[in-house]
Formats: C-alpha cells, sequence, structure tokens
C-alpha cells in the first residue's frame, strides 16, 4: 500500500505528456492508479489484475492467484472482490519472491514461483493459474505447458481488451464515477494536478 502512493502522480503525469493515445495499461498487478487515470482521460484505461482475472473468468470455472510477496496478498483479495470474482478466485497466494528477483536469471525465482504453482493447484483444486505480477508475464506460456491449465498473465490479456476496445470505438463512460473531476484549485506540492 504505501509505494502505491508515491507511483500515481508520476504516472498520471507521463499519461498526461502523451495525448491523445488510444488507451493506458498499467502495469502493476494491484492496478495502481487505474480509476484516477480513468477520470482524467477519456480513453479506456486497464488494469493488468482486472484483465487478467476477467480472462480467468471467462476460461475457466475457478482460478487462483500465485503473485510475488505476502504483503500483496490482502491488496490482490481486495480486487477480486472489487471486480466481482471472490467465487471464482479460490484463493491468492505468494511465492515469497521479490519483484526484482523475477529479472536475476541467477534467482531462485522460477523454481519458487513452479513451487507455489503446484502448492497452489493441489491445494484450491482451481482450473486455472493467474499470475499476480507483470514481471511473470514472460512464464505464462511455459507454465501452461508444463502444468496443463490456463495460466495467465495480465499484460497480454490488457493489450488484447484493449486492442478490442480501440477497435469497436469505446471509451470510459464519464457520466458517474469516472466524470472528469470538476475544476478546484489545489496548492502546494499537488498544484499541477488542480482539475479544469
Amino acid at each position: 500500500y504505501y509505494d502505491e502512493v508515491f507511483s500515481i502522480p508520476p504516472m498520471l503525469d507521463a499519461i498526461r505528456a502523451h495525448p491523445p493515445v488510444d488507451g493506458v495499461i498499467v502495469g502493476c498487478f494491484d492496478d495502481t492508479g487505474v480509476d484516477a487515470a480513468r477520470s482524467m482521460i477519456d480513453a479506456p484505461v486497464i488494469g493488468i489484475c482486472q484483465a487478467a482475472m476477467q480472462t480467468a473468468a471467462v476460461i475457466a470455472n475457478s482460478f487462483s492467484v500465485v503473485t510475488t510477496l505476502a504483503r500483496s496478498v490482502p491488496a490482490l483479495e481486495h480486487l477480486a472482490d472489487r471486480y466481482g470474482y471472490s467465487r471464482q478466485c479460490r484463493g491468492v497466494w505468494a511465492s515469497e519472491v521479490p519483484v526484482l528477483a523475477l529479472e536475476d536469471p541467477a534467482s531462485d525465482a522460477l523454481q519458487k514461483v513452479r513451487a507455489q504453482i503446484e502448492a497452489t493447484l493441489a491445494h484450491d483444486r482451481c482450473e486455472a493459474i493467474v499470475l499476480g505480477c507483470g514481471g511473470m508475464s514472460d512464464l505464462a506460456m511455459r507454465l501452461t505447458a508444463d502444468y496443463g491449465v490456463p495460466v495467465i498473465e495480465g499484460v497480454t490479456c490488457a493489450v488484447k481488451i484493449l486492442e478490442g476496445l480501440a477497435a469497436i470505438g469505446h471509451k470510459t463512460a464519464k457520466r458517474g464515477g469516472y466524470a472528469t473531476p470538476r475544476a478546484k484549485q489545489y496548492t502546494g506540492r499537488f498544484e499541477s494536478y488542480s482539475p479544469g
């Protein structure tokens, strides 16, 4: 939760610096700042957690999430509930792999992820696994072949959902919760984020 608050303003700056866009993909599995970005622009904003869970729910009756660290578990359980997948999501499990270790070939990250997938499949009896970190995206196809169940990563799912939305011309709804914020003046450090 702590890092999330520091990552949202620079993300919003990056979105603002590149208009117009067909859409935005938030590449953190916590879907950090997705709602703020949806309020800021008309283009669709897709979080990789929502994209992965949505995909899993379409192709499997049940799924479990294998993520990096235990500290992420409560946030991902909350997202499963928020997105309406708490019935299909059998559990959220941590492989205890720091995100940066996923990029280090000398680490034992892959072995830890594999061990957690095996334990999760045995415990939860789920039909699919969702990889709970964008840094795991390159593992999905190999793990799908190895375990004989869909192993879903949210980056590709988000790209394909966004491509579909762009192709049919849908934008973020601006009537209600994602309406553009009303004009108001902020002061201090956040003055540049004043809406309107």
